[in-house]
């Protein structure tokens, strides 16, 4: 209790600490444009995210999915004409980890001893095989050791992308992909959910050194830039919550909370909240059996019996102007 200890290094302040963060996301979500959006940041010193005051210093991003030419185009678009910051170190290659990953990594973190931040995308590239006979669990854990060593050796940020499950889960944890071996032995996670179609997103955030918190975000994809918002993510999810469901019942109204959830894949619990506030405030309308459709509907039908229509995500992919635009 009388030792002194230096604080944590922070690459984002209250969001990515010193130490290995998984950075996880549907496929198409724009993970690899935070990525390399926060690399490109961090190495010129402008804030993150749009707000967020960082330290400038030298930054390894390993943009292992892409080819030169798709790369260059990427820092084109989040650059925006500027010139691209000298700290940066590019790289579209890297060895699994047990092959020699980490001693690259480590390698090129002994040449800039003041590097902020290490991105790789995506981890699967370079987690390496798992051995035969090793259990699932103790496989994730030990490829994630392997980096973990070389951030703890060198006191950076090392965010690792990733992908999360298909299956939802009320637990943002739990939707990360493979076992509780890769959240375990992370310092931190970080889930970027964003609905199809949707702008607006929100970061899940836990660790150890770092606050539990849900960040709204914008993109904007002309400039390939995530911002931080404003307000609370509760907010902003329960306006595209609702703004969803209300859209989705004028293409299939009659239908009850957990099937709304279903083809929308949301939460149910939060689905069934969010029909209940919408009743409350004038705009849908529940039947004695639970079905809700929107309050302005030209139908009197109070049948329990659901729509004929098998209901899919297609509907908000057909939703007229007039629906998109409706103020809620």
């Amino acid at each position: 209790m009388t030792m002194a200890f230096p604080e944590p290094r922070w690459a984002v302040p209250g969001i990515i600490c010193e130490g290995v963060t998984l950075l996880a996301g549907p496929p198409k979500v724009g993970k690899s444009w935070m990525g390399l959006g926060l690399a490109l940041d961090i190495a010129a010193g402008r804030p993150a995210l749009g707000s967020i005051p960082v330290q400038a210093g030298p930054v390894l991003y390993l943009a292992l999915e892409d080819t030169p030419r798709r790369l260059q185009s990427r820092m084109r678009t989040v650059l925006a004409g500027r010139p691209a910051p000298a700290g940066l170190t590019l790289s579209i290659a890297c060895p699994p980890m047990p092959a020699g990953g980490d001693e690259q990594i480590d390698a090129w973190l002994h040449a800039h001893p003041g590097a902020r931040l290490v991105v790789i995308d995506v981890f699967a590239k370079v987690r390496g095989t798992p051995p035969a006979g090793v259990a699932a669990y103790d496989a994730d854990y030990a490829a994630m050791g392997r980096i973990k060593r070389v951030a703890d050796r060198h006191n950076v940020a090392v965010v690792l992308v990733h992908h999360v499950r298909k299956a939802a889960a009320e637990d943002f944890l739990a939707t990360v992909s493979g076992t509780n071996g890769l959240a375990g032995a992370a310092d931190a996670v970080l889930v970027l959910e964003r609905a199809r179609a949707q702008a607006d997103g929100v970061l899940h955030v836990t660790g150890r050194d770092v606050d539990e918190t849900d960040y709204p975000l914008a993109f904007d994809p002309e400039a390939g830039a995530w911002r931080v918002l404003d307000g609370r993510a509760e907010d902003y999810l329960m306006r595209d919550t609702r703004s969803m469901v209300l859209r989705y019942l004028r293409d299939y109204p009659g239908q009850r909370p957990k099937q709304i959830a279903d083809a929308l894949q949301l939460d149910p619990a939060a689905v069934r909240q969010t029909c209940r506030r919408m009743a409350d405030d004038g705009q849908l309308r529940a039947t004695a059996g639970g079905q809700y459709r929107p309050a302005d509907s030209d139908t009197g039908d109070s049948s329990d019996t659901p729509a004929a229509v098998t209901p899919s995500l297609l509907s908000l992919r057909h939703s007229n102007t007039a629906d998109q635009g409706e103020s809620l």
